[in-house]
């Protein structure tokens, strides 16, 4: 049944600590960016700027943030909480229109080569329901 697997060991950023939803249910959501190569040193500040812009304003529930440390390198991975994938959507788009969630968008895009996004709903045995 198993086709593939892709297999990663990553830390926190130092920016970055593991929180819990702030209730049961919600969806989550996986952001994963391939960043060039530099390492944080070179990406980390301005990236750590949107992530933030994304979340003081309440655009989502930031979760926890990563950085691969075996596997493929320059990876980054941000997981985010929503109530629902109505809610998710909604308030994404309000984060669009956010002069500054724009801005800070814009000077981090230029160290990123690519980015995928990934909906998951938490298994009954996972910790984070």
């Amino acid at each position: 049944m198993l086709t593939s697997q892709h297999n990663e060991v990553n830390y926190l950023v130092p920016w970055s600590r593991l929180k819990s939803p702030p209730q049961q249910g919600g969806v989550y959501e996986l952001a994963s960016f391939q960043m060039r190569p530099g390492g944080p040193a070179v990406w980390g500040s301005t990236f750590q700027a949107s992530m933030l812009s994304h979340d003081f304003p309440g655009y989502g529930k930031l979760l926890g943030a990563f950085h691969s440390e075996f596997g493929l390198l320059n990876r980054v991975h941000i997981l985010w909480w929503f109530e629902g994938a109505d809610h998710r959507a909604e308030f994404r788009h309000k984060a669009h229109t956010d002069a500054r969630v724009v801005a800070a968008v814009r000077s981090s895009v230029v160290h990123l080569d690519s980015q995928k996004n990934q909906l998951m709903f938490p298994c009954p045995f996972s910790p984070m329901k």
